[in-house]
């Protein structure tokens, strides 16, 4: 009853394909249908006539065989020669080969069938290899079933063209035996020559008969074939009432077993404690973990339900040879699932709310699931990785102050390879920096990271040396430092970047080869980063300028050749 009104609800989804199956065959027509004349009525009479000639020519292939049969008999009992009889009893047992044939070939024209549908199923020997392949024989059975007719017509066309092959060289034999006769003088040759010419000419007429017989069958099986469109059509008709039907319900099924249990699935987790958490409890991840397991497995159960209900053998078998090979290749892959479903339940080496490094970039790990999301929460990056890129690594917990990225965009960097610029992008991939001029760098963000950047957008010291002569060594260490300061401070006011200064020391730093140097240590604010080389040139010329208002000397290297005179 339940099927029953399963296939109407289908009847009315699939009634538009249904329409078009249901149309009348273009082979017959109105005219057709009121006279009761069929287009192929002259043809199904010769057919008949044809099968009538063929039925009266193998009828007196019968008497032939059954003569020359009573012949061998009487030879093996007048014989006294073992061998000679051996031949003859295989000969007997040929003959009677060939008449039982041509008793078939009588019945197959005569009813138009193929009477060994009808005899006894032979007992199957057991084989312990097709046991094991026994589900792939419902589809190898398919498929043959499917291409039956080609292979018949192939298999006709080949005893078609060995029976010609046999029909010329029986007539060869023939001919050879009557020129023999016609030339021999010999009475008692030419009367063993004349003994075999009933026997050849049974051969030569029973080759003929199979030769008539397999042209027949094979001009039946083109007689009835349809034209490539009108067979696909027929094809295509027969495959969406059956097998394309139970394929889109099995689909169908899958598709609202899917849903439904998904449905269900967050209708009840809403209801478990700890659904709402930023990071979900374990309890919510096993059900999580559960739900979906228990789908797949229901999913395909429906698949194979519906090749169940329906008794399509073919589809299931495949169906489960299908699932055995996702089994075969699962017991490989097994330890890789089992590591997807401790991190699915967050207890694997990475965990939610906890630092990790990927691709040489810090990221916290905002959830775990088939798909992971990590999150940069300094630069506001976000990607999303599948859960196996997680294998191998671990996370850790992490305290707040933790940097995360050495710069965000707008900021100002100094490397290590003496680049400076203005971050204009970033991205997990690459870092831009833009310099002065209007330029613009790319680096790969692990390489960025590798260099080292000084980031000037917080605040930054800029430590100037400077160096003035040793005739200044008793000024160096007190009125010198003094004077240095004032004068750097007041030109720094006069060109305006006092507002962004924080702190200036001028402190003597040592006393070098040649010169007793000083250092200008000057802090200022991140706003000021855009200005760091201008600043640092412009500090330069100011001790220049302080020199030569103060009448200090700036030395240069010396280079001091120490001779010794040698007595004359």
């Amino acid at each position: 009853m339940k099927y029953s009104l399963f296939k109407k609800f289908l009847a009315i989804i699939l009634f538009s394909l249904f329409f078009t199956w249901f149309q009348p065959c273009p082979g017959f027509c109105a005219q057709d249908v009121q006279t009761g004349a069929h287009p192929d009525a002259g043809t199904a009479m010769d057919r008949d006539k044809t099968s009538i000639d063929m039925l009266l020519s193998i009828s007196a292939l019968e008497k032939t065989l059954k003569r020359r049969i009573a012949e061998k008999k009487k030879l093996v009992l007048k014989t006294g020669s073992e061998t000679q009889k051996k031949e003859l009893i295989m000969e007997l047992k040929q003959l009677d080969e060939q008449l039982n044939g041509a008793r078939s070939d009588f019945e197959r024209i005569a009813t138009g069938i193929d009477t060994g549908l009808f005899s006894g199923k032979k007992d199957d020997k057991f084989d312990w290899k097709k046991e094991v392949l026994s589900l792939l024989e419902p589809g190898i059975k398919e498929i043959k079933r499917m291409t039956v007719t080609a292979r018949k017509k192939t298999k006709l066309r080949d005893e078609l063209e060995y029976y010609k092959n046999l029909a010329a060289i029986s007539h060869n034999a023939s001919r050879n035996i009557a020129g023999l006769i016609a030339k021999t003088s010999n009475p008692e040759l030419k009367k063993d020559l004349e003994a075999l010419v009933p026997e050849w000419k049974s051969i030569e007429d029973q080759i003929q008969s199979k030769l008539q017989v397999t042209r027949m069958q094979l001009e039946t099986m083109k007689a009835g074939e349809k034209s490539l469109i009108e067979s696909s059509r027929i094809s295509i008709k027969k495959f969406f009432r059956t097998r394309g039907l139970y394929l889109f319900l099995a689909l169908v099924s899958c598709i609202f077993v899917i849903f439904f249990l998904r449905f269900l699935f967050n209708f009840l987790k809403k209801m478990i404690p700890g659904y709402n958490a930023e990071y979900k409890p374990f309890h919510i991840r096993a059900f999580e973990l559960f739900s979906r397991i228990f789908t797949l497995i229901m999913s395909v159960f429906a698949l194979i339900l519906v090749f169940y209900i329906f008794e399509d053998w073919v589809l299931l078998s495949l169906s489960i040879v299908f699932l055995m090979g996702l089994g075969w290749a699962a017991k490989h892959t097994l330890p890789r699932f089992w590591q997807q479903s401790r991190l699915m339940l967050n207890i694997g080496a990475v965990r939610e709310g906890e630092r990790i490094v990927y691709q040489g970039i810090p990221w916290m790990v905002k959830s775990i699931n088939l798909f992971t999301y990590l999150e940069n929460p300094y630069i506001g990056l976000n990607i999303r990785i599948p859960i196996e890129e997680l294998f191998g690594k671990t996370s850790r917990a992490f305290h707040p102050d933790e940097p995360w990225f050495p710069c965000r965009k707008d900021e100002w960097v100094v490397l290590s390879d003496g680049t400076w610029g203005h971050v204009t992008g970033i991205c997990p991939e690459t870092v831009e920096l833009m310099m002065t001029g209007g330029a613009k760098k790319t680096y790969q963000t692990a390489d960025f990271l590798g260099l080292s950047p000084l980031n000037l957008s917080a605040n930054f010291r800029l430590k100037i040396p400077f160096g003035i002569g040793y005739d200044h060594q008793k000024e160096a260490t007190g009125e010198i430092l003094e004077k240095m300061h004032s004068f750097v401070r007041t030109n720094l006011d006069k060109q305006g970047y006092s507002k962004g200064l924080l702190n200036l020391r001028v402190e003597f730093n040592e006393a070098g080869a040649s010169s007793l140097d000083l250092v200008i240590i000057a802090d200022f604010k991140g706003e000021m980063a855009p200005l760091y080389r201008r600043i640092s040139r412009l500090i330069q010329k100011i001790c220049v300028d302080a020199c030569t208002e103060y009448n200090w000397d700036i030395p240069f290297p010396q280079l001091s050749v120490h001779t010794k005179l040698l007595p004359s």
